[in-house]
């Protein structure tokens, strides 16, 4: 029974992609002139950048650099906000001087939208990298500071209650009571946050990075390289899925005494 259940969730995940995959087929195969490649040609064109080879031209064997690149990137910014918005999430959900102060800014600067801050950031930043890892910061710090905070303030009261009557009081019910009980919420904004930052990095790389799967496929669109811009677009997918799954796992083996993450 177990194995035949391991073999049945695989095969469910993969028949909604198959079945995409089957009509992107049919709806572009035999068009030479469609501006959409059918999954054949992207496929080869995968290859190429995979490994050259194959159409040995400036995008040949590229891939990887790219990659590496957008992994700096997304990690790097991912991090810088996790450091940023997990203690301010922690003082404005626990410190109400703190979330008189704060909230109402971070609620307002929260709806504008990062490509709004676009222009800004290669004023502040220059063109370059910066940019692009200010920009993937934003993407990925309001989802860990929102979800941080709730998680704090849904703490039971009943808990610091029963850590009083323990002998825990003051700033050690931070670490002994609100991290713990806010911790299923806080993985949860790590998870949103992470995904974020794949969402805006092709955003982030339009500052005049030179490589990155961003800049990758903005200069294929310009090239009207289709095929290159949907492979550009499936490895952000495939990347930001295995990151999501890399956070999933340390969150499951963190979380294991929670009924919710077990």
């Amino acid at each position: 029974m177990n194995i035949l259940r391991r073999l049945t969730a695989p095969a469910l995940a993969l028949a909604l992609p198959v079945a995409l995959a089957l009509v992107w087929h049919l709806a572009t195969v035999g068009r030479p002139y469609s501006l959409i490649p059918p999954p054949a040609e992207v496929w080869t064109e995968m290859r190429d950048l995979a490994v050259g080879g194959i159409n040995d031209d400036a995008f040949s064997g590229t891939l990887w650099t790219h990659l590496a690149a957008s992994l700096a990137r997304v990690f790097g910014g991912f991090a810088l906000a996790a450091a940023a918005a997990l203690p301010l999430g922690l003082l404005i959900g626990r410190v109400p001087l703190m979330r008189a102060l704060l909230d109402p800014t971070f609620q307002i600067l929260r709806p504008v939208p990062v490509t709004a801050w676009l222009p800004l950031a290669m004023i502040l930043f220059g063109l370059g990298p910066r940019s692009a890892y200010f920009l993937v910061f934003l993407g990925a710090f309001y989802p860990i500071l929102v979800n941080t905070i709730f998680g704090v303030r849904s703490v039971e009261p009943r808990l610091f209650e029963a850590a009083a009557m323990l002998g825990c009081t003051g700033t050690a019910q931070f670490a002994r009571v609100v991290l713990p009980a806010a911790l299923p919420s806080i993985f949860t904004g790590l998870r949103l946050g992470l995904g974020f930052a794949w969402v805006v990095i092709v955003v982030g790389e339009m500052t005049g990075v030179q490589t990155g799967l961003g800049a990758i496929i903005m200069e294929a669109r310009q090239l009207s390289r289709t095929e290159i811009v949907i492979c550009g677009m499936v490895v952000i997918g495939v990347a930001g899925f295995v990151s999501d799954r890399i956070v999933m796992e340390i969150g499951r083996r963190l979380l294991a005494w929670s009924p919710a993450h077990g």
